[in-house]
């Protein structure tokens, strides 16, 4: 499914949330006006590294980063091989891939349309919400 949030578009795999696309799109509307900065939706995570990562992702505070260093240091892999798993999030802004930055500060790449930009909106929204 897609949705529209802070200007651009991210696709959501619903077939790995438990909750109906209804619910799905009213916590990401929620959580766009700063209504809401933890989502209550159950995620299928699934049983490979890239499973890992997103249960990685999911301890990332709200409004904080991580690096992609960071992340492969705690699963005893590589950065590059971090930021392929996110690029293969399922359930782009739920787990919060766009929290993961290169080491330094710098962006890095997001898979969502909007990349970079989009990345760049959510950080900053999170950052004016805290």
């Amino acid at each position: 499914m897609h949705v529209e949030i802070l200007g651009g578009t991210v696709e959501i795999d619903e077939s790995h949330v438990e909750e109906s696309p209804t619910e799905i799109r009213r916590q990401l509307r929620e959580y766009e006006h700063d209504e809401r900065q933890t989502f209550d939706l159950s995620i299928e995570i699934p049983e490979t590294f890239t499973g890992a990562v997103m249960e990685q992702l999911l301890t990332i505070p709200y409004g904080e980063t991580r690096t992609y260093g960071e992340i492969a240091a705690a699963l005893d892999t590589a950065p590059v091989a971090v930021g392929g798993a996110c690029g293969r999030n399922l359930v782009t802004v739920v787990v919060p891939c766009h929290r993961v930055l290169r080491s330094g500060g710098e962006l890095g790449g997001y898979s969502a349309p909007g990349g970079v930009d989009l990345k760049r909106r959510l950080l900053d929204h999170e950052s004016n919400g805290v």
